[in-house]
């Protein structure tokens, strides 16, 4: 195998993010995310490690559909409380030289313009180490806190994304040129005004009419791009605009299939199949030796919530789980009772998945470490065993590394797993100079002409 393997933190900026109730756990920090010394301290050790970035999920909205409310999860911390992710990045590249920073933001809530804005600002202060996990929302709580009755139509989203992202193009890529910045102190003029353009755009949903005027050109222009969507149109979309994609399947057969599906699309959109590095999502528990490695896992095991994780799920598939008995059957019918329509809706696919032929009790006792999210649980050796089959038998890039009892899950991995797979070759000795984009991709700052952005570059 000769791919080397790219690694993302997975983590938020909040104290339950994927594995619910480990929190709890003595050894857990993560309550203290709204201290800066959480964040810059976690941005080391991910440097020491050679962490290619540090991937930020968000929500905007609230886990409020399991009973109807909020009571399960407040009380085990369900991403609630939450704070945004764009404001840890300043920190955390203060603190490091070569980490990358991929934060989620909402599209679907956000105007262009100014969002434009923020991220350049966040480029240039990270010298061009930022990324943009594009999503487009999947609550209706965060509809309705964002003054809409419901969630808009799930491919009307990606309509409006298209739309959103072709203002954001032409903003970043199109108002400057590369040299309009002169900075000339003799000549008393900073930009030529001849090098910056008016950006139009009367689109279905965006218009803009105006200068660029917020930001000079960043190192990447526009941020590294992500995006994590799992239907058709989702993917659809993410092989027109993202660079990576986190992705995941219950089985590595489908993992494959999953992300061939994404390559071809790519091809299909003007693209090369390795334009795209996709991730997955990855938990490990590792010990220095088999049983320490089991111990530790059980010990995790007694803080986790899987009534949390219940509630993490109930929303995103827009069920109130706690409408059924405990044994009693979930199906299709009864969904269509409860529910009408909904199963006919996007999503309906990945919750007959998860529901049909279940009961309440069986999805409890499957979450039994506060996810449905299955770890590797073994010695280092055992572990890289396990991720390069990954890569072998799905051609996935990199994973997302999943926080479980924080920072304690990424210092494991760094002392005992990375130097394991560095023997074998399979992950990098020392970063890349450069950008993130040019320690992903190694082909420059920028997004690459054969990219949709490049269009926009109208001044060439």
């Amino acid at each position: 195998m000769s791919k080397k393997i790219r690694l993302n933190a997975f983590n938020m900026n909040c104290v339950g993010h994927i594995h619910h109730g480990l929190w709890k756990h003595p050894r857990d920090n993560s309550s203290d995310y709204t201290k800066p010394e959480y964040w810059t301290e976690l941005a080391k050790l991910l440097e020491r490690g050679l962490f290619d970035g540090v991937f930020l999920a968000d929500i905007v909205g609230v886990y409020d559909v399991l009973g109807d409310g909020i009571e399960a999860t407040a009380r085990e911390a369900v991403q609630l409380p939450v704070n945004d992710p764009l404001y840890v990045v300043p920190l955390m590249a203060q603190a490091t030289k070569h980490l990358g920073f991929g934060v989620t933001c909402n599209l679907t809530y956000e105007q262009p313009y100014l969002f434009a804005r923020r991220l350049a600002t966040l480029d240039h202060l990270s010298n061009g180490r930022i990324g943009w996990n594009i999503v487009t929302g999947y609550l209706d709580s965060a509809a309705r806190a964002m003054g809409l009755k419901q969630q808009i139509d799930h491919d009307n989203r990606y309509e409006r994304g298209d739309d959103f992202m072709e203002v954001f193009y032409k903003l970043l890529e199109g108002s400057w040129e590369d040299d309009a910045v002169l900075k000339d102190k003799v000549r008393g003029m900073y930009a030529d005004p001849k090098k910056i353009h008016r950006i139009y755009h009367d689109g279905p949903y965006y218009k803009v009419d105006g200068v660029y005027n917020l930001t000079e050109p960043s190192l990447q222009r526009t941020p590294v791009l992500y995006q994590a969507g799992a239907s058709q149109r989702g993917n659809e979309f993410a092989a027109k605009h993202a660079e990576c994609v986190f992705t995941g399947a219950p089985s590595r057969e489908l993992l494959a299939k999953g992300i061939a599906n994404i390559r071809r699309l790519a091809v299909d959109a003007g693209r090369q199949p390795n334009d795209i590095l996709v991730f997955s999502g990855l938990t490990v528990v590792v010990d220095s030796n088999e049983k320490a490695a089991r111990e530790k896992y059980e010990d995790y095991k007694q803080y986790a919530s899987a009534e949390g994780s219940l509630a993490h799920m109930a929303s995103g598939q827009s069920i109130d789980l706690e409408k059924f008995g405990l044994d009693e059957e979930i199906t299709p019918e009864k969904l269509e009772a409860l529910y009408p329509g909904r199963l006919q809706r996007v999503g309906s696919a990945r919750g007959r998945n998860f529901l049909e032929g279940t009961t309440r009790r069986k999805l409890l006792q499957s979450r039994g470490f506060g996810a449905q999210n299955s770890a590797i649980v073994g010695t280092p050796s055992q572990v890289a065993d396990e991720i390069a089959k990954y890569v072998e038998e799905t051609d996935v890039d990199g994973f997302n590394l999943t926080r479980t009892v924080a920072p304690e899950t990424y210092r494991d991995f760094i002392d005992l797993v990375i130097p394991e797979l560095q023997n074998r070759g399979l992950y990098k000795e020392a970063y890349e100079e450069g950008s993130l984009r040019q320690k992903l991709f190694g082909r420059g700052a920028k997004l690459p002409d054969s990219h949709t952005a490049a269009q926009y570059r109208t001044w060439k």
